[in-house]
């Protein structure tokens, strides 16, 4: 492909993103143009799709992706979003999606309240959304995850909606064994690791697929994640 015909994504960058360049860099290994776009912007720069990336958008002051859900960029990914644009949002880019109500529930602390460092695994849920159609349920990945505040949490009503609509896209879980309660290192409700909403073009997760790309990197298994991005840009 061209330069010119290659699909544009956005990578949005807040003060404090740290995984702004892991995920400009993947998006381009995907044959995306990455955009990098500035959290005061008032637009997408014409881009098909977008990355929240991980980090500690305005150093997670008050909880993590309380104020990066008011940056002026956040009203034209609500726009984007809305009009079944797909948007990726990865770690603290998972946390502002659910500050900005993209997303249901809420993260807290950590249940061992410290900051987790780790590979985990992680089942597929859902294989017919266009953000994971390269995947099947039952796929088990290998990806880092790096957060204090990634222990999903929602009431029990919506807890049960959600399981009911379908809406986990992701379970920690062992190499292929869900019921590893050991495999989950934030404590999130029913192990969810990731979400969609209703139009199934919004996801968040909170491991990092942009750190799993290439072998030198331990794997690629987040590969395919960026790859439908791309597509659906």
């Amino acid at each position: 492909m061209t330069e010119l015909c290659r699909p544009r994504v956005a990578v949005v960058i807040f003060p404090g993103s740290n995984c702004d360049r892991d995920a400009l860099a993947a998006v381009a290994a995907a044959g995306g143009e990455a955009i990098p776009v500035w959290h005061r912007a008032g637009d997408l720069a014409g881009c098909g799709a977008v990355v929240l990336p991980g980090g500690f958008s305005y150093g997670d002051y008050l909880r993590a992706g309380a104020i990066a859900a008011h940056a002026p960029i956040m009203k034209a990914v609500r726009k984007h979003a809305e009009r079944g644009g797909p948007v990726l949002g990865i770690c603290n880019g998972f946390q502002i999606l659910l500050e900005v109500g993209l997303l249901p529930g809420a993260m807290l602390m950590n249940r061992s309240l410290r900051f987790v460092c780790r590979d985990v695994h992680v089942r597929v849920e859902r294989d017919d959304l266009p953000l994971l159609r390269h995947l099947r349920v039952g796929d088990v990945m290998r990806l880092p995850v790096a957060c204090k505040e990634g222990n999903w949490f929602a009431a029990p009503e919506l807890l049960d909606e959600i399981e009911r609509l379908g809406a986990v896209a992701l379970r920690y879980c062992g190499a292929g064994d869900v019921s590893d309660l050991a495999a989950n290192p934030t404590g999130a409700l029913h192990d969810i690791a990731g979400l969609v909403n209703r139009g199934g073009n919004v996801l968040g997760m909170m491991p990092h697929p942009e750190r799993r790309v290439h072998a030198l990197l331990g794997g690629q298994d987040g590969c395919a994640l960026f790859r439908a991005l791309v597509e659906a840009a």
